[in-house]
């Protein structure tokens, strides 16, 4: 038998049950044996989701101070308390550390959402291996791999679907759909778009009715959900065009009241006031 045509990304869901086969050396009825099993997970590694880690806690707390808006605050606040405004520094400071407080929760409840991910996959699948039905761990898992789901199943892999009955899986953890989608195993066009995919079934779904039987595309990162991690792992802080907006005007408004402190303390001394008065002025 060839061996498997495996790459990440191909459109499984456009083929037949019968050319998916054939394409992963697989067969419906007895699976893989232990060796094709040992030698795939050699070739293509764990069915696991690298565990993605965020940025440090100190780095996210120090990062909500590095805002315009953010400096402009805590300039006006060190100029207050020097001035011994004491009661309007601490409303100034105040607002600081409640942003700050509010940016870092948020931010780390991100950090822990992203790391949950790689926890997200089931411990355990029901695999046909050399023509028996048996139960192994989800992380040994392979391409290929012909796989049992049922009613209160957690996915453990991505699979093309072989055969259903009456199978309705719950996707909203994926694409947001909040009512569990209909399932069946025939092909379909290449232009349907991973939500309409109801040949295929992702890791970490819930299978919500009925049953079904499927052969094992994608495991560990090279997944929906794995590709989900690692591309919010990599993913840079979003700017939207109002978040750059703000961004600019803050900038603007920095130099605004750069410009207007200097200019003030300019003015005063050319009028004869000491240099110290008007630095606390500005």
């Amino acid at each position: 038998m060839p061996g498997p045509q495996v790459q990440p990304g191909l459109p499984w869901y456009r083929h037949s049950t019968g050319e998916v086969l054939e394409l992963l050396a697989s067969d419906a009825d007895l699976g893989l044996t232990p060796t094709e099993v040992q030698e795939r997970r050699a070739r293509y590694g764990l069915n696991v989701i690298t565990p993605r880690k965020g940025p440090g806690a100190l780095k996210r707390l120090f990062s909500q101070f590095s805002q315009p808006l953010v400096v402009i605050l805590v300039v006006a606040g060190a100029v207050t308390a020097a001035l011994k405004e004491w009661v309007d520094a601490g409303v100034i400071f105040g607002v600081v550390v409640i942003n700050a407080t509010v940016g870092f929760l948020q931010e780390t409840k991100a950090v822990k959402a992203i790391e949950a991910l790689s926890r997200a996959m089931t411990s355990e699948a029901t695999v046909i291996r050399a023509g028996q039905r048996i139960v192994v761990p989800a992380s040994e898992l392979v391409p290929g791999d012909v796989i049992s789901v049922q009613a209160g199943d957690k996915i453990p892999a991505d699979a093309r679907l072989l055969y259903t009955r009456e199978l309705r899986v719950d996707e909203s953890t994926l694409t947001g759909e909040s009512l569990p989608v209909e399932k069946q195993s025939e092909a379909l066009p290449e232009e349907t778009v991973l939500a309409d995919r109801s040949n295929m079934v992702y890791a970490t779904t819930l299978v919500a009715a009925g049953q079904g039987l499927g052969v094992v595309v994608a495991t560990g990162d090279y997944t929906e959900v794995g590709r989900i991690s690692h591309l919010i792992a990599e993913a840079q802080e979003l700017q939207t065009p109002l978040t750059r907006k703000i961004a600019a005007f803050s900038r603007l408004l920095l130099y605004v009241i750069i410009g207007l402190a200097a200019l003030t303390a300019l003015v005063g001394i050319l009028r004869g006031q000491s240099a110290f008065d008007m630095f606390l002025a500005a």
